[in-house]
């Protein structure tokens, strides 16, 4: 596979906002985002059909898909950013052409269930696209330092990431020890698993796989977990990061139950390979940014990820 990096992102770049998810919850959050955006000095253009909603998502398949095309085959943007995620966004993975991602490659942003785009892409184009903050989310009200400086970092330049550091300098723990080098690839675990088996799934061989889920209680996270062994996806990654499982412990103390932990562990402890968590990345305010597809160092015996090249070209 040819890997596609999109050009470095500059000042005074033309960025387009889309909603190929839900739409935001509070759509002032578009107004204010945009604000933050032009504050930084890049202009902003609005996809047609941002606002719009059918059910809980964020248009009709058509108009949401319409909107990627529009701002990949427009020259002047340089970079796609996602205003949320929510659902929906598989559900345009066979409707997208991506001829028009391959011939136009641009920065693309997002996270939770825009892992489904992001893993479309890698697989039928080999682009790095990232997850990262989105503006209805992220760069709406206060922005957090940590996640906007990491961001615009990776985003604006060509130089080598190199080692990620963790919001208030948080540790990365170890289940497994040991050192693996491999593309990352992942997303959120709920998204991910529902990829299994598709033509729009990345190989995982001698992949990095990073993880992390929110909302989702152990039972559930246990069955997704089932579905990555018993497919041999977890047969074939080098190494495994998990990011952030928010609020996915069970609330009644009166439900039997196994722990997020003893999950977790039941699946990976047991593997030959590094296996790493509590890495920052997922449905959190300060948000570590992650390339997907870009090569990537896990040390889980010292708890350090490294990006091993640029994102950008």
């Amino acid at each position: 596979m040819q890997i596609i990096k999109p050009s470095r992102l500059k000042k005074g770049d033309l960025i387009g906002l889309i909603s190929p998810a839900s739409a935001p919850e509070d759509m002032s959050s578009i107004e204010s985002g945009t604000k933050y955006l032009e504050s930084l000095g890049y202009q902003v253009i609005i996809g047609k059909n941002v606002g719009k909603s059918v059910g809980y998502m964020a248009g009709s398949d058509q108009e949401r898909v319409d909107d990627i095309h529009f701002m990949f085959k427009k020259k002047e943007v340089k970079a796609v950013f996602c205003l949320r995620g929510g659902y929906g966004a598989p559900r345009l993975l066979d409707k997208i052409n991506y001829k028009v991602i391959r011939n136009n490659p641009k920065i693309f942003v997002g996270y939770s269930d825009i892992t489904a785009l992001q893993l479309a892409f890698f697989q039928k184009t080999g682009l790095i696209s990232f997850a990262g903050p989105m503006v209805s989310v992220d760069f709406h009200n206060d922005v957090d330092p940590f996640t906007e400086k990491m961001f615009w970092a990776i985003l604006s330049s060509k130089k080598k990431i190199g080692k990620v550091s963790q919001p208030a300098n948080e540790s990365l723990f170890h289940l497994n020890k040991g050192i693996a080098k491999g593309r990352i690839i992942g997303g959120n675990l709920s998204v991910f698993s529902s990829l299994i088996g598709t033509p729009y799934m990345p190989t995982l061989k001698e992949k990095i796989l990073l993880l992390e889920e929110i909302g989702e209680m152990p039972y559930k996270v246990d069955r997704m977990l089932s579905q990555l062994k018993l497919s041999k996806t977890l047969a074939q990654v080098k190494g495994v990061i998990l990011g952030v499982f928010k609020d996915c412990n069970e609330h009644d103390p009166l439900k039997k139950t196994l722990t997020l932990g003893e999950v977790v562990g039941d699946y990976f402890q047991s593997m030959k390979i590094p296996v790493a968590y509590n890495f920052k990345h997922g449905h959190l305010k300060s948000n570590i940014t992650v390339p997907i597809g870009i090569m990537t160092k896990l040390n889980a015996s010292r708890g350090t990820v490294e990006f091993t090249e640029s994102a950008v070209s």
